[in-house]
């Protein structure tokens, strides 16, 4: 085991905080407080081959594993930035890549490495389903060559920046399959034939986020734009989803380390009552302990990752760091709030905009609770909890 990061990778790392460094707090806050989509910021990315780096060469991507584009999506959070605004494209690639056709490989991967096609949408979630996928309403009804989509999703974030979606349907209802995970497919949806198809209502949060709620009346789907099996897509959602939860730690874990850079920074040179405040443990420690839980994350989100980039799947693994790096990452936002004092809640500094971010992933993509349900019963072999 090497706990190092190889040349190339540290080139990479290098590569994404120059990057990152043209678009600096006061961009970020001017899209918060204008909820607007960081456009300039995603299209650099891509520009750069960032947003590709999954795809293999042959289609013109960068051929690199989740390795890499984690280190790319850390390095985003850990310089300043957001890189919820592109990450779908990421994690989708797991699904696309492990279980698409030769074919749907040769249709879209060139365009999506080039830029022509953003494939940033995934409609899994349900109003009345949450985290219960197999309970999802969504159907999808072959007829002939194509199948006809109605139902709705909720919480699907960048329809309105995105030329494709991966939506998850059910293609049998609930009550007539005999084990729930069946008759749920995976479709490719080309948004720039169908939006007439698609209601759209935005979602307020209390991060630019730029999720909606999306509605379907009669949405045509071509047959050929299925994922893998009809009736398996279920099986390929959690490959893709793995590959989220180790991206998703990965931003995390970059948010902590900036809460923490930037804390010890501050603390370092305010002085109250003619000292550095860091001289005071109450300031000190709470910083250095989220560094050292930051720190041990990381290390099973590399782990994760390189089971997944073996082929493996590592379920345990890439929760687990969901898990640990969300709470790491929120115990170095409250260091940082703590820190910076009333200082903190001002926009100026950028921790409150950060801190804002840092509470969510405590409970999506996937609640911490069901993370360790996940562990206690698949892990540790304890009766089902629900």
């Amino acid at each position: 085991m090497d706990f190092q990061l190889t040349q190339d990778q540290a080139d990479i790392q290098s590569a994404v905080a120059d990057l990152c460094a043209r678009f600096p707090e006061e961009y970020w806050q001017d899209k918060d407080a204008k909820e607007a989509y960081p456009e300039e910021f995603v299209s650099a990315l891509q520009d750069a081959g960032w947003l590709s780096i999954l795809i293999p060469e042959e289609y013109g991507g960068g051929g690199l594993g989740i390795t890499e584009a984690s280190l790319v999506l850390e390095t985003i959070n850990r310089s300043g930035g957001t890189a919820v605004s592109a990450h779908a494209q990421m994690y989708t690639m797991g699904t696309v890549l492990r279980h698409g056709s030769d074919e749907q490989k040769r249709r879209y991967l060139p365009k999506i490495a080039s830029g022509e096609l953003r494939l940033q949408a995934f409609g899994v979630t349900e109003p009345d389903a949450g985290t219960d996928t197999t309970r999802i309403r969504t159907s999808a009804v072959r007829r002939g060559d194509h199948y006809v989509v109605n139902g709705g999703k909720i919480f699907t974030s960048r329809f309105q920046h995105s030329d494709l979606m991966l939506l998850l349907v059910r293609t049998t209802p609930y009550e007539d399959v005999r084990k729930k995970t069946d008759g749920i497919s995976t479709l490719l949806v080309d948004l720039r034939e169908s939006r007439d198809s698609i209601g759209v209502r935005p979602i307020r949060t209390m991060q630019n986020h730029e999720t909606n709620q999306i509605f379907f009346d009669d949405l045509v789907v071509p047959a050929e734009n299925l994922i893998g099996e009809e009736g398996k897509g279920f099986r390929y959602i959690l490959s893709g989803m793995n590959a989220e939860r180790i991206l998703v730690a990965s931003e995390m874990l970059g948010d902590g380390f900036w809460f923490v850079a930037k804390a010890s920074e501050y603390a370092s040179e305010r002085t109250v009552f003619g000292r550095p405040i860091g001289m005071n443990q109450g300031i000190q420690f709470p910083l250095a302990q989220a560094y050292a839980q930051l720190e041990a994350a990381a290390m099973l989100r590399w782990k994760a990752a390189a089971m997944f980039d073996r082929g493996l799947q590592p379920g345990f693994e890439a929760n687990a760091a969901k898990l640990l790096a969300s709470q790491s990452s929120w115990a170095a936002a409250n260091a940082a709030m703590d820190t910076f004092g009333g200082y903190g809640v001002t926009v100026e500094y950028g921790i409150e905009r950060k801190f804002r971010e840092a509470r969510l992933p405590l409970v999506a993509p996937v609640s911490n609770n069901l993370v360790l349900a996940y562990i206690g019963q698949n892990v540790l072999g304890m009766p089902k909890s629900y």
